[in-house]
């Protein structure tokens, strides 16, 4: 490619993937984002709840400071406190709709234009009730868009899915690329802030190719994230979903991977589309494994995102 990615996205990572300790909403949220804050390879740092008001004032001014756009990952507050907003009980369906509110209040503090979601760990409950959770899904994500509606201001938040693994680890309910396309009609029927993100991290779990899953769900894409998994040994710390670094031996992703991603977006019109972030967002979700500094899983992501832009 000749022409530098920032002429077409901006690139991001995920705060709590690649600093775990801060994923429950504690820890030094403010130190490990500012680590990042201050290289200017990244320009989006997605970030999740943050329990303490004043860390979330200090957060706040860290990305103000160094100019960072910010999306909000909704999903472990799903998944830390194993709620799921498929769920076939109304109760539990409603604790999850409320913690995806708070996620839209603290989305909106923050300036996000885009909050991610999922619709929960183990939410798949077999072929007999996995319409019927659909249908429950379809109520929840309503309802978070609406709220995301009438708490808006100056800008109107945008509510994204994200399908994850149905047979490996996750075990939700979306899913299939399939699946997740007709969701994702369904609730855009009545919310036009409703989209799709889309994880290359996720496609070999899946059993999908690049070109396959989103081409499938071409017009719901508003945000995409970029990673690799593991399935090779059960007893590794790497197995399933947790997004090790590119190239770990035995893993499906790596700089080839990378590129077929890339120009997958490329061919749907990604880079194109008139999206709530000011410009596409492809965001960076790696986490160390045990014995790895966050430093060098960071510079391994911006090794290959160097090689697999120099291949388009």
């Amino acid at each position: 490619m000749d022409k530098p990615w920032t002429a077409f996205m901006d690139v991001g990572i995920i705060h709590c993937m690649i600093y775990p300790e801060v994923m429950g909403g504690e820890g030094p949220i403010v130190e490990t984002a500012s680590k990042i804050a201050a290289d200017d390879f990244f320009n989006v740092l997605e970030i999740t709840f943050v329990k303490d008001s004043v860390v979330r004032t200090e957060l706040k001014r860290v990305l103000d400071v160094a100019h960072m756009k910010v999306c909000f990952c909704g999903q472990p507050g799903l998944l830390l406190n194993r709620l799921n907003l498929a769920a076939l009980d109304e109760a539990g369906r409603q604790a999850a709709v409320a913690k995806m509110k708070e996620g839209v209040d603290q989305a909106y503090f923050f300036g996000a234009r885009i909050m991610a979601l999922m619709d929960g760990p183990q939410s798949y409950p077999g072929p007999e009730k996995a319409e019927t959770a659909k249908d429950q899904l379809v109520k929840s994500l309503g309802e978070v868009c609406q709220y995301a509606q009438d708490r808006a201001d100056d800008y109107l938040l945008a509510i994204s899915l994200e399908p994850f693994d149905r047979e490996v680890e996750k075990n939700s309910l979306l899913g299939p690329s399939q699946e997740v396309a007709q969701v994702a009609r369904r609730v855009k029927e009545s919310y036009g802030n409703f989209g799709l993100t889309m994880d290359l991290s996720h496609l070999p779990l899946l059993g999908e190719s690049s070109l396959q899953a989103l081409t499938t769900v071409q017009d719901h894409v508003i945000h995409t994230h970029v990673g690799n998994a593991y399935t090779a040994d059960r007893g590794s710390p790497a197995y399933g979903d947790q997004h090790p670094r590119f190239g770990l031996a035995g893993s499906p992703n790596d700089v080839p991977q990378l590129v077929e991603f890339l120009r997958a977006l490329f061919a749907i019109g990604y880079f194109e589309k008139d999206l709530p972030t000011p410009k596409p967002v492809v965001s960076f979700e790696v986490k160390p494994l045990p014995g790895e500094p966050a430093k060098l899983v960071i510079a391994n992501s911006k090794r290959v995102m160097k090689e697999a832009w120099a291949r388009l």
